[in-house]
């Protein structure tokens, strides 16, 4: 399949350039899953708290201009992200990285792209108070809620402790467990509708496993699971140039020399939705993105058929819009998770 479709899509490539030309490659029946598995389309978090979760991730009220909240960075309708190379907080100060989304984040195994949060309650933390984004304290952020008598009886019929950084950590937690985007084409794929991907996304996540893109990129978040130096092929910080401390990686968490330029392998899902691309947010396009991580983690030339069908199958991994529940409709998340791995 991959042979004859790139002989179409590909016309000033007429071979693949990982097979002898003489070789037809033939698609595998039992393709499916392998190492990746689909999301589950039920979560086990409490509604109430979800609901709680949502109402803080989306309050501007928490920053200390009051000006933006989780949902500035992560917009649930964009793919979990803003479409920034790096994003502005309080006083308009760029980030050093490029904000990943929150789509599926309570699978990854490891919270940020340094992996310095070991959970979804532990990242929570960083923001609010990160001097660059949130920017405030807990001290304000606890005497805004207790002030507020919806948040007040929220909390109280939630914990019996009521309105603590580690309740309002809790909330926003449970919230981003919900946001599981299960019905994509491939998930629907793996779950057994041999018509879900056309041809050409098929031949994509065929050429997917060929390469090796799923060494790193599989599991149930398809990546999110194990930490990757970027420039395994080449050296692409070199490459590009201007490094900067964020360049670093899980380096700055570890102090590890051999963890210098390791990062987080983030998640596929909703990929097509997301860019750009990379901690440095670099890669402006998808193909830009195949291209990059062609050259300096897999050291292959790709034709532009084998880009193309690369990006074919990465649209496959976009799901509809979740329509979350809010405090205004009242109405159910419709995609729930399995409890919210890390």
């Amino acid at each position: 399949m991959v042979a004859m479709i790139l002989s179409i899509s590909a016309c000033d490539n007429s071979a693949s350039s990982h097979a002898p030309a003489d070789q037809e490659v033939v698609s595998t029946p039992e393709l499916k899953g392998g190492s990746i598995s689909p999301l589950p389309t039920a979560h086990f978090q409490d509604e109430d708290l979800a609901a709680l979760g949502q109402q803080l991730f989306h309050d501007t009220a928490l920053s200390s201009s009051g000006t933006i909240s989780c949902a500035s960075c992560h917009d649930i309708d964009r793919g979990g992200v803003d479409r920034l190379p790096r994003s502005p907080g309080v006083t308009g100060e760029l980030s050093q990285v490029n904000s990943p989304t929150v789509l599926n984040s309570g699978f990854n195994f490891r919270q940020f792209w340094d992996g310095r949060a070991e959970s979804l309650e532990e990242q929570a933390h960083g923001p609010l108070t990160n001097p660059i984004e949130m920017n405030n304290t807990w001290d304000n952020i606890l005497a805004y809620l207790e002030k507020d008598g919806d948040y007040v009886q929220q909390f109280d019929n939630l914990f019996p402790d009521q309105i603590t950084p580690g309740n309002v950590v809790a909330a926003l937690a449970a919230f981003q467990r919900t946001l599981i985007t299960a019905n994509s084409p491939f998930d629907l794929y793996l779950r057994g509708d041999d018509t879900a991907l056309n041809d050409e996304q098929l031949a994509g996540y065929e050429l997917f496993q060929d390469l090796g893109c799923v060494s790193c990129h599989q599991g149930i978040n398809i990546g999110g699971n194990m930490y990757q130096r970027i420039g395994v092929m080449g050296d692409y910080f070199a490459d590009r140039g201007n490094i900067t401390e964020a360049d670093f990686g899980l380096y700055n968490v570890t102090g590890i020399e051999t963890d210098r330029f390791k990062f987080k392998v983030p998640s596929l899902r909703n990929i097509a939705d997301t860019a750009p691309y990379f901690h440095d947010g670099s890669a402006t396009t998808v193909e830009d993105a195949i291209q990059t991580m062609a050259q300096y983690q897999l050291g292959v030339p790709l034709s532009s058929g084998e880009v193309h069908l690369l990006a074919a199958f990465l649209t496959s991994l976009s799901a509809p819009p979740l329509e979350v529940r809010t405090a205004s409709t009242g109405t159910d998340t419709s995609a729930k998770d399995d409890g919210g791995q890390q």
